[in-house]
C-alpha cells in the first residue's frame, strides 16, 4: 500500500511538473472555466501517460513548492465529471490526504490519472475548449495537439520508482495512529479497528447517543495506512458502523425552519476491504429533500435576498439579522430543494459576502454547497 503524503513529498521533492504530474495552488469546480481547466489536465495527463499513473497535487504555492493545504474536498462522483465531458475517460481518484503541520480543516489534493491506453478527447464544448479537442502535456504544460498523435510510454520506470519509495511500513502506520489519537484529536472520543489484518482506520468525534443509536460531530476519519483523510465535517453529524470487512458512514443534514429542525440522511458510505490489499468505496445518495409550506419559504427568500443586498451596501444588521444570517445558507437550500431554482445562483451570488461575514457563516456556506454537489453528480 501507497502512502500518500510520502508519495506528495516525493513529487514535490524530486520532480519539477512534467508530463506525469503536476500542481496546483487550488482548484475550481463551481464554474466552468475552473471545470474546463480541470478537465483538460486530466486529458492531457491521461494522453502523456499511457500505461502508468499520472498526478494533480492540490494545495502547493507553485513558485515556492511550499505545502498550504485546502478545505477537505469529498466528491466521491469526481468520475461523473469527468465520464460526462471526455471520450475514452481515465479513472480518476480525488484524495485528501492529511499533512500534521496544517489546521485540522485543511488537507492536500492528491488527483491520481491512471489512464485506458486510449486517446482521451473533449465530448462536448466546456468554455473555451470545442468538443473533440485531444490535449497532451507539453513539459509543464497542457497544449492541444492534433488527431493523429501518436502516444507514447515514456514515464513509467520514474513513475514506478517514485511509487516504491511512498511504499508504507510498519512504522508508518503505528505512528500515524498515535499521532491520531494521542496529538490531533486528544479532546475527542477516538477509536481504531484493524481489517483483514491489514488496514486501519481511525475515527474521531464527539459523541450523541439518541436510544439505542450514536452518532458523531466534529467527525474526523482517515485511512491510516495511507494517510487518507476518508471524511471530515465540523457541522455534520454521522453514524459510523463496521462488519469483519466494511466500513460504514452514514452522513445526515441537520435542516428545518423556525427552530424546528430534524437530521436528514444524505449519504451512505461503504467502504470494502479485500484479502489481496485492496479496497474499494461506494456511495449512494439516500437524501429525500424535506418539503416545507410555499407561502413561509417566499417569506424567508425574500428575507435572505434583502439580508445579501444589506451585506452587498454594507449596512449593519441588527441582532435578530444576525442570527438569521447564521442559517441563510440553510434556508436557501431549503428554498433550492422545495422548487425555488433561483435560490442556487443567488446562494453562490452572495458568497463574497458571506465569506466577510465570519467563519461559521461562511462554513455554513460551504457545507451547504458541499450537499449541492453531492446532488448534482448523483
Amino acid at each position: 500500500m501507497i502512502n500518500k503524503r510520502l508519495l506528495i513529498k516525493n513529487l514535490l521533492a524530486h520532480n519539477d511538473e512534467s508530463s506525469f504530474y503536476d500542481k496546483k495552488r487550488k482548484i475550481d469546480l463551481g464554474s466552468k472555466e475552473g471545470k474546463a481547466k480541470f478537465l483538460k489536465h486530466i486529458c492531457a495527463l491521461s494522453n502523456s501517460n499511457p500505461k502508468n499513473n499520472s498526478f494533480i497535487v492540490i494545495g502547493v504555492e507553485d513558485e515556492i513548492n511550499e505545502i498550504r493545504g485546502v478545505d477537505f474536498f469529498d466528491d466521491s462522483k469526481i468520475q461523473n465529471l469527468i465520464n460526462a465531458y471526455l471520450t475514452n475517460p481515465p479513472l480518476v481518484i480525488y484524495e485528501n490526504v492529511a499533512f500534521p503541520h496544517l489546521p485540522s480543516d485543511k488537507v492536500v489534493g492528491l488527483v491520481t490519472i491512471r489512464a485506458t491506453e486510449e486517446i482521451t478527447s473533449l465530448r462536448k464544448n466546456i468554455w473555451k475548449y470545442w468538443g473533440g479537442s485531444i490535449f497532451m502535456r507539453d513539459g509543464s504544460i497542457s497544449m492541444p495537439k492534433d488527431f493523429d498523435i501518436v502516444i507514447k510510454d515514456v514515464n513509467s520506470e520514474i513513475v514506478k520508482a517514485i511509487e516504491n519509495k511512498a511504499k508504507n511500513n510498519i512504522e508508518h502506520t503505528l505512528d500515524g495512529v498515535i499521532d491520531f489519537i494521542n496529538h490531533r484529536h486528544k479532546d475527542l472520543d477516538s477509536h481504531y479497528h484493524v481489517f483483514k489484518e491489514q488496514f486501519v482506520v481511525c475515527w474521531a468525534g464527539n459523541v450523541k447517543k439518541v436510544k439505542d443509536q450514536t452518532y458523531y460531530s466534529r467527525v474526523d476519519i482517515e485511512l491510516i495506512n495511507e494517510q487518507v483523510r476518508l471524511f471530515y465535517s465540523t457541522l455534520d453529524e454521522v453514524s459510523i458502523s463496521y462488519s469483519e470487512g466494511n466500513f460504514k458512514i452514514t452522513e445526515y443534514v441537520h435542516l428545518g425552519l423556525n427552530n424546528h429542525y430534524k437530521y436528514y440522511p444524505l449519504e451512505e458510505v461503504i467502504i470494502s476491504f479485500q484479502e489481496n490489499g485492496s479496497y474499494q468505496i461506494d456511495s449512494q445518495l439516500i437524501f429525500d429533500p424535506p418539503q416545507f409550506n410555499k407561502k413561509t419559504l417566499y417569506h424567508i427568500y425574500n428575507a435572505n435576498n434583502a439580508l445579501v443586498e444589506k451585506l452587498k451596501k454594507g449596512i449593519p444588521l441588527k441582532p435578530s439579522e444576525e442570527k438569521d444570517l447564521q442559517s441563510l445558507p440553510a434556508t436557501y437550500l431549503i428554498c433550492y430543494l422545495n422548487d425555488f431554482t433561483e435560490a442556487k445562483d443567488a446562494l453562490f451570488e452572495a458568497k463574497p459576502f458571506l465569506k466577510k461575514a465570519g467563519d461559521s457563516v461562511y462554513n455554513s456556506y460551504k457545507e451547504t454547497v458541499r450537499i449541492l454537489r453531492k446532488m448534482k453528480y448523483s
